[in-house]
């Protein structure tokens, strides 16, 4: 039976700290994966990658006492088929607004009777290819679901979306979270972050893991307080653009550099 170490994790009371790999390279990846920290979210919604991009990135980082989450471009059950075959057990899902779509995604990770999810073991690396014999009669409780709150149609019906069996976690977006409350563009914007600590109080206080996506330090630090039980705290395009423009902008500002003569 393989057991959910992501589910085994937010029990732990402790606070996971992950980043987003979203450069949709297995070398950029694994580099990740190394760095110490508690999870990664490979994402396929807002980043160029797709089943295969995805593969080699799962199986570039398997060797790495790191926790791989994976967000589908949508809910849509076909897309979610194909990635739990991949292997992939942990799913953040977008877009959720209602307590019956979060009951569609946990349908979607079921086999049936308990859910919608084709049965193709014999072909997918997530049974080693019928290799794990008693995969299909315990691959369900191996999957972990996490749904994405980020619209105020969604947070209206938080209480009914965290109550559905099969959910595991919920995890705020604040960028397109503050867009619906118009604040496009500014999810550190004041009522925004007073918004979703809220949120996560409430997810907390019904003993449900919250999780949400703060690069700022000191809004991550205001989150964990209010209750989060796993924050994003970066992500590797947004590192090396930073990291790159500060090395430019380091030389430009520090060096003279001779002008060249003949030209």
């Amino acid at each position: 039976m393989i057991r959910n170490r992501w589910r085994q994790a937010l029990a732990t009371g402790r606070t996971q700290i992950g980043m987003w790999v979203v450069g949709a390279s297995p070398y950029s990846a694994e580099i990740c994966a190394g760095a110490g920290l508690d999870w990664l979210l490979i994402d396929q919604e807002h980043a160029p990658n797709d089943l295969r991009s995805t593969l080699s990135q799962l199986q570039a980082v398997s060797g790495y006492p790191v926790e791989v989450l994976v967000r589908p471009p949508s809910a849509d059950p076909v897309l979610i088929k194909q990635l739990l075959d991949l292997g992939v057990t942990d799913l953040v899902v977008p877009m959720i607004e209602s307590a019956a779509a979060a009951q569609a995604v946990v349908a979607a990770t079921r086999y049936p009777p308990a859910g919608i999810r084709g049965v193709g073991s014999a072909f997918a690396r997530a049974s080693r290819w019928n290799r794990i014999s008693d995969y299909l009669t315990t691959a369900d409780s191996s999957i972990s679901v996490t749904v994405q709150i980020e619209s105020a149609a969604g947070l209206a019906e938080l209480d009914k979306i965290a109550g559905v069996e099969g959910v595991d976690a919920v995890f705020i977006g604040p960028a397109d979270l503050a867009a619906s409350l118009g604040y496009l563009g500014k999810p550190q914007a004041p009522p925004v972050v007073e918004v979703i600590e809220e949120a996560l109080r409430t997810l907390h206080g019904a003993g449900v893991a919250a999780g949400v996506n703060a690069f700022d330090p000191a809004t991550a630090r205001r989150y964990i307080a209010a209750g989060a039980s796993f924050v994003l705290v970066g992500a590797d395009v947004t590192l090396l653009a930073r990291g790159a423009e500060a090395l430019a902008q380091a030389y430009r500002n520090d060096i003279q550099f001779p002008t060249p003569h003949n030209i």
